[in-house]
């Protein structure tokens, strides 16, 4: 026997059971969602369900389980919902609604200053962050200011934030008996430099400028030089510049094994500030892992591969002396890290958000920090030119000076 829709009405109960034990086939056509909604309201409706025995109720259950295709308990709430209000129909998504803690403008301000400072790190990023609130006073960034850095990173990955948003030869070791073939142990103590060279590379067979990397092992504190060649007549007084911009004395000189640092000249240089000369040892890739780490994450990040005639090198150096150096010591955040041992003694580097300071911070935090000063570097100074403006518009203003100049570096290639 076969039964369709349009005789729905006349199915008893008995015909129903015998459909669920297979032996009564019906043609029904309940394609959607409504039409089985609606199928069941009928149907519920027409066997007069409330007034039947608790044993013609199964009957019904089950045959609309089978009709349908919907569980048995989806099957449940709806003959509840028909039995409290005649009707059977979908019930609107109850999902939690959790009002928003950062706006629309949060997000855009956070992707201004992530294009500001060229997208640092969550935990840096969360330090300025701070930084423009508490101590520069901008009250745009009040709710950013305490933002987690996990939340940082969706924010990061928000449709809002997306909508806001470039031959390299390496220099060749000289065997000189020249430096002490050692790490060096600062101590604590600032003034212990990590120095390397960035080649740009060459164009049309010309060969590019040549950046010198130069950062201080305890505070981090960086300074970047830019020479045409790395022979001794352009070298040394990039150099001896680069080191007067330090704002504590020199006390050791650590490179790699190039011969643009082991030779005699810079040897009689460092001889003068009486600080140590020493270099990296064969096979100990960490000796100079510090600077070689910042030639990426910044001349590489702000300069790019790119090649640069070297006839460009005094605009360069200019650069870095006007806007790259202290926008870096005074306005962008590095990472320190905590040193924890294990169980069994291993020992292991954490970078906490607490953590992380811009050098000029990580320097004021040194117990008796001023004894290192340079004769006639006055703490007020260092202070002054720190608040002279905020990381963002310190970054903004680094950013703008730095496209100017590799316009012209460029546009004249």
């Amino acid at each position: 026997m076969t039964i369709s829709m349009q005789n729905l009405e006349r199915l008893s109960l008995a015909e129903m059971e015998e459909f669920v034990q297979g032996s009564l086939t019906l043609n029904l056509s309940l394609e959607d969602q409504p039409a089985i909604y609606s199928f069941v309201e009928k149907l519920l409706k027409a066997q007069a369900y409330r007034r039947l025995s608790r044993g013609q109720r199964g009957i019904v259950r089950r045959f609309l389980v089978k009709v349908s295709g919907l569980s048995r308990q989806q099957i449940t709430r709806l003959i509840t919902q028909w039995t409290k209000t005649r009707r059977v129909r979908r019930q609107p998504p109850q999902r939690p609604k959790f009002p928003r803690k950062y706006k629309a403008a949060d997000i855009v301000l956070l992707a201004e200053v992530d294009a500001a400072h060229e997208e640092l790190s969550g935990p840096a990023t969360c330090h300025i962050l701070e930084r423009e609130f508490e101590i520069f006073g901008k009250p745009e960034y009040e709710r950013l200011r305490g933002i987690s850095v996990s939340h940082l990173y969706n924010l990061r990955h928000s449709e809002t934030y997306r909508r806001q948003r470039v031959r390299v030869r390496h220099t060749h070791p000289s065997q000189v008996s020249i430096a002490e073939r050692r790490k060096p142990d600062p101590r604590g103590q600032p003034g212990y430099l990590r120095v390397d060279t960035v080649h740009q590379g060459q164009h049309d067979s010309r060969p590019g400028i040549y950046h010198i990397n130069a950062v201080d092992t305890v505070t981090q504190w960086e300074i970047v030089g830019c020479v045409e060649t790395i022979s001794e007549r352009h070298l040394l007084p990039v150099l001896e510049a680069m080191l007067h911009q330090f704002p504590f004395r020199i006390l050791g000189f650590h490179c790699d094994n190039g011969s643009e640092f082991i030779n005699y000249q810079v040897a009689g240089l460092l001889n003068k500030l009486l600080a140590e000369f020493t270099k990296s040892r064969a096979y100990r890739t960490t000796d100079n892992a510090l600077v070689e780490g910042k030639n990426g994450a910044v001349v590489r990040k702000h300069i790019g591969y790119g090649p640069i005639d070297a006839e460009h090198a005094e605009a360069v150096q200019k650069f870095f002396t006007a806007h790259l150096n202290p926008y870096l010591n005074y306005h962008r955040p590095c990472g320190f890290a905590t040193v924890e041992r294990g169980a069994r003694g291993k020992r292991k580097r954490v970078y906490r958000r607490e953590d992380y300071q811009t050098p000029y911070e990580k320097l004021i935090s040194l117990d008796d920090w001023q004894q290192y000063l340079k004769e006639g570097i006055r703490p007020e100074l260092l202070q002054q030119q720190a608040r002279r403006m905020s990381d963002t518009e310190a970054a903004r203003q680094m950013k703008k000076a730095k496209l100017e100049l590799l316009g012209k570096c460029r546009g004249k290639q």
